[in-house]
């Protein structure tokens, strides 16, 4: 089966603090390793996380930046959400639904890691709505 694999790299200040948030705490698997950087496996895609001297700042809001993962079974983001809940993770957005009783239903949470980087996790309680069409205009928080 030939899968295509989601790569996305992103600052942090120090290699250990990287691992007991990712390995430690979301369950990520880590691969290649040196002072600079740190390549990690999350869910099948590749994050890297590259060190940085810049002086790194928290985001106001949520928006615009943040990435994520969008899970296709609701125990998969429930147990996820367990873990970052027993890790001590630090939430941005605590769990919740958006639109619900709605086609665009889903649940999400926001979690921080200690270099500000925000990771968004969802489920569609209706598959189709991951990608719906342009009737729907909904797209994140309305407030």
């Amino acid at each position: 089966m030939n899968q295509t694999i989601f790569h996305l790299a992103f600052p942090v200040s120090n290699i250990p603090q990287t691992k007991a948030f990712y390995v430690d705490g979301l369950g990520c698997i880590p691969g290649r390793e040196n002072p600079h950087a740190l390549i990690l496996n999350l869910y099948g895609h590749q994050l890297v996380a590259h060190v940085t001297k810049d002086i790194l700042t928290p985001q106001r809001a949520i928006y615009p930046r943040h990435s994520g993962l969008i899970f296709t079974a609701d125990h998969d983001w429930q147990e996820l959400l367990e873990r970052a809940k027993s890790k001590d993770l630090k939430f941005r957005e605590e769990p919740k639904y958006r639109f619900p009783e709605s086609l665009l239903e889903h649940r999400t949470f926001f979690l921080e890691d200690p270099f500000y980087n925000l990771i968004e996790f969802k489920y569609y309680r209706h598959p189709e709505a991951i990608f719906a069409n342009s009737e729907h205009s909904l797209i994140g928080d309305t407030d």
